[in-house]
C-alpha cells in the first residue's frame, strides 16, 4: 500500500458517507457507501480476502475519496447517482443498448400527453420505461381513442385562451378534443380528465371503471343523457382494455415482482408491475456485473436504478432473496412513496412463490438473450443457431444435426431417412436411407429403434462423435424410443430432442410436458425446416420401393416374363405408362424380339379389353 493511500485510509471517520476507489490514471473504478466508513473502506484492505474477484479490486486502488452524510439514506441516494453517472468498473452497472420510451403527462395547466425517450426534470410525470414499445403505443392509441386529451403542442393558460392566440382544429370538429385552447371546457375538467388517464397508466382501471359508473348514473338520474351516453362509450373501451389485462392475483393487491438471473458478469432483471390483481406492465433491465457479488448486492442494486426514476412504489415487492442494507433500502423507498412498501420473500407454496416463479422464467429468457446477443456480435455462426440453443437450453451451438423420419402406408414398404444439416444448411452428402427390416406392420417406435441402432452402432464402431442435436419426427413414443437405444448403445451425453406434428410441439427427454417456442421464432423455424425435409426425403424413398413394387408384380403377371426381364424393363422405361405406350421395336432393344412381342401383345389385349367392357 502507498504511504499516501495509507494516510489517508487512517483519515476516514466513522461516519455515514460515500467512498470512492481511484486508479493510478485517476479514474473512479468503485463507489459504495456505508453507515460506518472507516470500518467498511479498512474491511477491503485485510489480509484474509477470499475473493479473487475483490482482490483484483483492491490491487488497483491509488487513492480514495470520501463523501460524508449525514445519514445512510443520503448516503445511498448519492451512491446510486454516483454510479449512473461515472459507471465505474467494479459497481453493477446497468448497460442497456437504447434508451426506452416513457409517457409523459406534462406540468401544464392543460396538460398534454406523449411518449417520449428524454426526460425533462420539470415536475412532468413519467409512466415507463416500456421495454415493450409496442404495448406502450397501443395503450396510448386506446388513451387517444378513449379520453379527449389534447394533440397539439401549444402551451395553453388562462393568457392564451383570453388574447385568443390559438383556434380550434379539425381535433374539436371531430369530437377528439373539447377546445381548452378556446376555453371550451375548463382547467378544472381537463385536468379530472387527466386524472383518470394517470389512473389508467398507473394500473387502477378496475376502480376506474366503478367510479366511472357511478358518475353515469348520477348523470342519468340529472336527464343529463348526453353526458351518461358519453361515459357510457368511455366505459365499454376501458373495460375491454381491462378484460385484456391478466389477472395473476385475487387479493387485487398492488406489488412488484423482482427476480434477477445471472451468469459470469451477465445480470437479467425483470420486474413485473401488478395492479388491483392484474398484471399491467414488465420492465426488464440488462445489467453487468464486475465483481463476485452476492445476490443480496445485485438485488439492492437492481431495486436503486428502477425505483430511483419514475416507477411508482408498490404496497409489496416480492423478491426471492433479502437485499443488502434492506432497512436503508425500505427507509428510502417509503420516503420517496404515498406509502409504506416492504420487500415480501415467500417461501411456501403460494400464489406469490407462482408469480415470483414466472418473473424468474422472464429473467433467464432474458439472460439468455444478451448472451445470445454477445455469440452473435463474437461469432460467425448463424444466428439461428444461437437462438436454438437458447430455447432448447443445450449445452452447445448445434452445429451439426441429424434428423429421422418414419415412412409408411399400413404398415407396408416400411422405409426410414436421415437428412443433416450442418450450419443451419442441408448437407445432403451426407443424407442416408434406411429400409426397414425387423419390424412387421405400422409400428413407427419400434422401426425408430432400428434406424438409431443401426445408425449410431455404426458411428460408434467407427468412432465418429455424435451430432450436436438429435432430432426424431414425433412425440414422446419415438422420442423414447431413440434415446432407450442410444443408452442401450453406451452413449452418454447427447442432446435429442422430438417434434410433434399437430400442435408443432418438443418434447425433451425425462419430461413429460412439452416445451413450446413461439411460433414466430427462426429456431422453431429452422426445425420445421430439418423435419420437413426429413419427411420429404422419407416420401420420396417410400414411393420408389411402393412403385418398384407394384410395377415389378404386374410385369411378373405376363406369361414368360420372368424377374430379370421386369428389372430390365423398369430400369430402362422407368414407369410402367412408358412400357405399355412403347412400340415392340423400342422394346425389343431392351429385351430382345421375342418377349418384346410377348410383352406387346400382352398390353394390346388388356386395352382391348378395357375398351369391349366400356
Amino acid at each position: 500500500m502507498k504511504p499516501e493511500l495509507k494516510v489517508k485510509l487512517e483519515a476516514v471517520p466513522a461516519l455515514p458517507g460515500v467512498y470512492q476507489f481511484i486508479d493510478a490514471k485517476g479514474k473512479v473504478i468503485y463507489v459504495g457507501k456505508a453507515k460506518d466508513l472507516r470500518s467498511r473502506i479498512r474491511s477491503y484492505f485485510q489480509s484474509n480476502l477470499d475473493s479473487p474477484k475483490t482482490k483484483a479490486l483492491v490491487s488497483k486502488i491509488a487513492d480514495l475519496e470520501t463523501i460524508i452524510t449525514d445519514n445512510e439514506i443520503e448516503a445511498l441516494v448519492l451512491e446510486n447517482n454516483l454510479i449512473k453517472k461515472l459507471k465505474p468498473r467494479y459497481n453493477v452497472n446497468l448497460k442497456d443498448d437504447k434508451s426506452y420510451p416513457y409517457i409523459r403527462v406534462t406540468k401544464e395547466p392543460y396538460p398534454q400527453i406523449f411518449s417520449t425517450r428524454q426526460i425533462v426534470r420539470d415536475g412532468s410525470l413519467y409512466f415507463g420505461p416500456y421495454t415493450d414499445v409496442k404495448k406502450m403505443k397501443a395503450s396510448l392509441r386506446m388513451i387517444n381513442q378513449t379520453f379527449k386529451i389534447r394533440s397539439c403542442k401549444y402551451y395553453i393558460d388562462d393568457e392564451v385562451i383570453r388574447k385568443k392566440k390559438i383556434k380550434v382544429c379539425l381535433d374539436y370538429h371531430i369530437k377528439k378534443c373539447d377546445g381548452p385552447c378556446e376555453g371550451l371546457i375548463s382547467e378544472e375538467d381537463y385536468n379530472k380528465m387527466v386524472q383518470e388517464v394517470i389512473k389508467v397508466l398507473r394500473g387502477k382501471t378496475t376502480s376506474l371503471i366503478a367510479e366511472l359508473k357511478q358518475q353515469m348514473e348520477e348523470e342519468a338520474k340529472k336527464l343529463n343523457f348526453e353526458k351518461a351516453s358519453e361515459i357510457r362509450d368511455k366505459l365499454k373501451r376501458l373495460e375491454i382494455y381491462s378484460a385484456k389485462q391478466k389477472v395473476v392475483s385475487n387479493d387485487f393487491e398492488d406489488r412488484d415482482v423482482l427476480s434477477v438471473a445471472v451468469e459470469d458478469k451477465d445480470v437479467a432483471a425483470t420486474v413485473l408491475n401488478i395492479r388491483e390483481g392484474k398484471l399491467v406492465g414488465k420492465r426488464q433491465l440488462k445489467l453487468s456485473s464486475a465483481l463476485d457479488d452476492s445476490p443480496g448486492k445485485i438485488y439492492n442494486a437492481v431495486l436503486k436504478f428502477y425505483y430511483n426514476e419514475f416507477a411508482e412504489i408498490p404496497k409489496e415487492i416480492l423478491l426471492e432473496v433479502e437485499p443488502e442494507d434492506s432497512g436503508a433500502l425500505l427507509q428510502w423507498l417509503n420516503e420517496r412513496s404515498e406509502r409504506k412498501t416492504k420487500f415480501v420473500i415467500p417461501k411456501k407454496s403460494s400464489n406469490a412463490l407462482s408469480l415470483l416463479k414466472m418473473c424468474k422464467q422472464n429473467a433467464l429468457l432474458q439472460l439468455k438473450d444478451i448472451q445470445l446477443q454477445r455469440m452473435k456480435r463474437e461469432g460467425t455462426l448463424p444466428h439461428v443457431l444461437t437462438s436454438l440453443k437458447r430455447d432448447l437450453f443445450l449445452k452447445k451451438i448445434p452445429k451439426k444435426i441429424e434428423c429421422f423420419d418414419i415412412s409408411n402406408i399400413q404398415g407396408s414398404d416400411t422405409v426410414a431417412s436421415m437428412v443433416v444439416f450442418e450450419n443451419a444448411k442441408p448437407k445432403k452428402s451426407q443424407y442416408r436411407k434406411f429400409i426397414i427390416k425387423s419390424v412387421e406392420g405400422p409400428d413407427d417406435f419400434a422401426s425408430m429403434r432400428e434406424v438409431i441402432e443401426r445408425r449410431y452402432t455404426k458411428l460408434k464402431e467407427s468412432g465418429e462423435p455424435l451430432p450436436d442435436l438429435i432430432m426424431v419426427d414425433g412425440g414422446k413414443g419415438q422420442l423414447s424410443s431413440a434415446v432407450s437405444v442410444l443408452k442401450k448403445l453406451g452413449f452418454k451425453n447427447f442432446e435429442i430432442i422430438g417434434l410433434a406434428k399437430r400442435l408443432e410441439e418438443i418434447f425433451l427427454p425425462g419430461s413429460s410436458d412439452p416445451q413450446t417456442i413461439p411460433k414466430t421464432s427462426s429456431s422453431l423455424k429452422l426445425l420445421q425446416q430439418i423435419r420437413d425435409e426429413a419427411h420429404r426425403f422419407a416420401i420420396t424413398f417410400h414411393r420408389q420401393r411402393r412403385s418398384k413394387r407394384t410395377l415389378t408384380t404386374e410385369l411378373l403377371e405376363i406369361e414368360g416374363i420372368g424377374v430379370k426381364i421386369a428389372e430390365k424393363l423398369l430400369k430402362n422405361f422407368k414407369s410402367l405408362k412408358d412400357i405399355q405406350t412403347a412400340s415392340e421395336d423400342e422394346l425389343a432393344k431392351v429385351i430382345g424380339k421375342a418377349k418384346a412381342k410377348v410383352v406387346a401383345n400382352y398390353y394390346k389385349n388388356k386395352n382391348l379389353n378395357k375398351l369391349e367392357s366400356t
